[in-house]
């Protein structure tokens, strides 16, 4: 390669250099670095590249084209959930973490970071007040994360290894606990079984979950609401069951449910996991949107956690505290590959996003906001079973998302949400794929954002749908 002809947006990939560089290391060539590759595993002819674009911009202008592309929920009148969900973010929430002190202060010392390590503190005390639980872990990276550390942590503490979960269960977050429970030749491995739900209620299937469980079992895992948007009423006597058994109750849950239905932790819950996204932070894809972990303040639970927990202390001088990293030396930043867990990836701004947004709305605003949901969500059940053809199968005791059958339709959920988008709306979640004993159903979200206007839109749209 000529001198001139290096990537215009790489450096270092001039002749030249690139001699000097494999010299550097003692190889006359760069096929030498790819010699441990099996040759049929490499391409015999190039790629069919486009030419390089060599202006910034052209390439400004190429991007722009294809980033155009996209249709937001912004843009669009929108009823996904499943896993991150549209909400309203208050704009305070937005201008506290732009600032510079919280943006650009990724990581530093326990004793230069006070500020920091004070508003870490307000997440962690507002949100273990939300729970009734007293201690809460910094978010990981996703709910998934956290279920599959907590699953780790109870079956670290009983020294079993076996969990249970619903047979219904967000297909993402059970790819991530999987991963955590790691393959079965590996040496971590921790066996799920999976207990049946009755797809009369939706809600877990006892009879079944007594079958399975058994001395072996590290932990219980369930969710109130649940992946289809239910309440698990029968928690208490789930989480008994666990007890009886000396298993870990662990317990997924939304927190805006909090203001308008008992914590977890009040029906027997060990360890609670849930999202953080709902408490003010954007729907984005590419990046966590948060978990939290939470337990009973007992040194059992908290050896336990993998990941850094946030500490009160009073200093030398009365009357001033110090905020900072409690139990630090026992995650994999202390102890390296020995560390309880990996503490990996996380999203520490938005401790500070779900500080803020929970300061905000206070005891009463969770109160409101939860009464606001859960009348929007049912006022949209309502009307949107009474289009012909059209049932929502459960009627009851759900927050926020809700699942529609098209069955009797004759029309598939694919082609209702095609329909759908044609006027600028994204339908639910087609589940008929993965749920195939729910037939043509979808999962609707409808959060506080949603007017009544935005219902009606909506079920015209579907009567216009399943007519056509």
């Amino acid at each position: 390669m000529s001198e001139t002809g290096g990537h215009p947006w790489m450096g270092n990939s001039i002749a030249s250099i690139k001699k000097e560089m494999l010299a550097e290391i003692g190889v006359k060539s760069i096929a030498e670095l790819f010699e441990q590759i099996p040759k049929e595993h490499r391409l015999k002819t190039p790629l069919k590249l486009p030419p390089g674009i060599k202006s910034e911009a052209a390439l400004r202008r190429h991007l722009t084209s294809i980033l155009s592309q996209n249709e937001s929920c912004e843009d669009n009148l929108n009823f996904l959930g499943a896993g991150c969900w549209q909400h309203h973010v208050p704009a305070v929430v937005d201008e506290i973490v732009g600032r510079n002190e919280f943006l650009t202060n990724v990581w530093g010392s326990p004793q230069s970071d006070v500020g920091r390590n004070q508003a870490w503190f307000e997440y962690a005390s507002q949100l273990g007040e939300l729970l009734n639980m007293d201690v809460v872990g910094l978010p990981v990276y996703s709910w998934g994360c956290a279920i599959g550390h907590a699953l780790r942590m109870a079956s670290r503490m009983t020294g079993r290894r076996q969990v249970i979960i619903a047979e219904i269960f967000d297909p993402e977050r059970l790819s991530v606990v999987e991963n955590y429970c790691e393959p079965v030749d590996m040496p971590g491995h921790i066996k799920i079984l999976h207990v049946k739900v009755d797809l009369k209620t939706g809600l877990i299937d006892l009879d079944d979950l007594k079958r399975k469980i058994s001395k072996e079992t590290a932990a219980v895992y369930f969710e109130t609401p649940s992946y289809l948007g239910l309440f698990e009423t029968n928690a208490a006597a789930i989480a008994d069951l666990a007890r009886r058994n000396g298993a870990e109750t662990i317990v997924g849950v939304d927190p805006l449910t909090l203001g308008i239905v008992d914590p977890p932790a009040e029906f027997g819950a060990d360890i609670v996991v849930g999202p953080s996204q709902p408490l003010g932070i954007h729907m984005n894809c590419g990046g966590g949107v948060g978990g939290f972990i939470a337990s009973r303040d007992e040194a059992r639970y908290v050896r336990e956690y993998n990941g850094f927990l946030i500490s009160l202390t009073e200093t030398t001088k009365p009357g001033q505290f110090g905020f900072g990293l409690a139990s630090a030396h026992q995650t994999s930043y202390g102890m390296r590959e020995k560390g309880k867990d990996w503490t990996g990836n996380s999203v520490y701004l938005w401790a500070i996003a779900n500080a803020v947004y929970m300061s905000l709305l206070g005891p009463e605003g969770f109160r409101e906001l939860g009464n606001l949901i859960i009348t929007n969500a049912h006022v949209a059940a309502k009307r949107l079973s009474r289009i012909k053809g059209v049932k929502v199968p459960f009627q009851a005791g759900f927050f926020k998302e809700f699942v529609v059958d098209f069955s009797r339709t004759g029309k598939t959920v694919a082609q209702v949400n095609k329909a759908l988008r044609r006027e600028g709306i994204f339908g639910g979640k087609d589940l008929s794929a993965e749920i195939p004993k729910l037939k043509q159903s979808a999962l609707y979200c409808v959060t506080e954002i949603h007017e009544l206007d935005d219902i009606e839109r909506l079920a015209q749209a579907i009567e216009r749908a399943v007519k056509s």
